[in-house]
């Protein structure tokens, strides 16, 4: 998916899964020997209690570059190509400065995206809480990338940490973190989330009616 055809994507598992939370994906991911959590990476932005992200992953790479002068064509072609409800995935943890904050951010909602992954520091919270976007970054930095790094490659793998993020794959993310679905696995952990969360609400329902905890859990 080197281009920006999404017309392949899940949208019905996508839908499924939005009704758990990153636990339950993570946990089915693990039941199937999977692993999907961006370790390090959590919300800057605005995302409210109970709510979650979840689209298909458009990827951009940063690389070391000492040009002056804001070249950042790469991302700005893939920010205006981004598919509604696709999620913005930057790897920027070449060098120091925040990618990310309220023009990325208001230029990517506008477009649509879900949201905006940044393996890296992000900056202009204040503003991109006020625009309730949901931004995901390493840390905070007012440090901009200029001089630094700049946007060299769009629709490519990124390795961050354990986990190898393709464009297509699936971003999962709330206030716990973020996880990352191989779009061929998408179907499967939406079945085994399903399942888990079936179960879950059922041992919620029997706890609450006074069970023990030892009687009810695990499943």
């Amino acid at each position: 998916m080197r281009d920006f055809d999404y017309a392949a994507t899940d949208w019905a598992s996508i839908e499924r899964l939005k009704a758990w939370y990153s636990g339950d994906i993570h946990d089915s991911m693990e039941s199937l020997g999977l692993w999907g959590h961006l370790d390090g990476i959590s919300l800057a932005g605005h995302l409210p209690d109970g709510d979650v992200v979840c689209g298909p992953a458009v990827t951009v790479l940063f690389e070391p570059s000492d040009r002056k002068g804001e070249p950042q064509d790469v991302y700005h072609h893939a920010i205006d190509n981004t598919p509604k409800g696709g999620v913005l995935v930057c790897d920027a943890s070449c060098a120091g400065g925040s990618c990310s904050g309220e023009l990325m951010s208001t230029g990517a909602k506008v477009k649509g995206a879900a949201a905006t992954v940044v393996h890296g520091t992000v900056r202009d919270i204040a503003q991109v809480r006020a625009l309730k976007y949901p931004l995901f970054g390493s840390a905070v930095s007012p440090v901009g990338v200029t001089g630094k790094k700049e946007p060299t490659r769009s629709q490519v793998p990124l390795t961050i940490g354990r986990v190898t993020v393709r464009p297509g794959d699936v971003v999962f993310a709330d206030r716990d973190g973020v996880v990352v679905i191989p779009a061929e696995h998408v179907r499967a952990v939406a079945d085994a989330a399903d399942a888990l969360g079936r179960n879950e609400a059922a041992a919620r329902t029997r706890l609450l009616d006074g069970e023990r905890l030892q009687s009810v859990w695990p499943a």
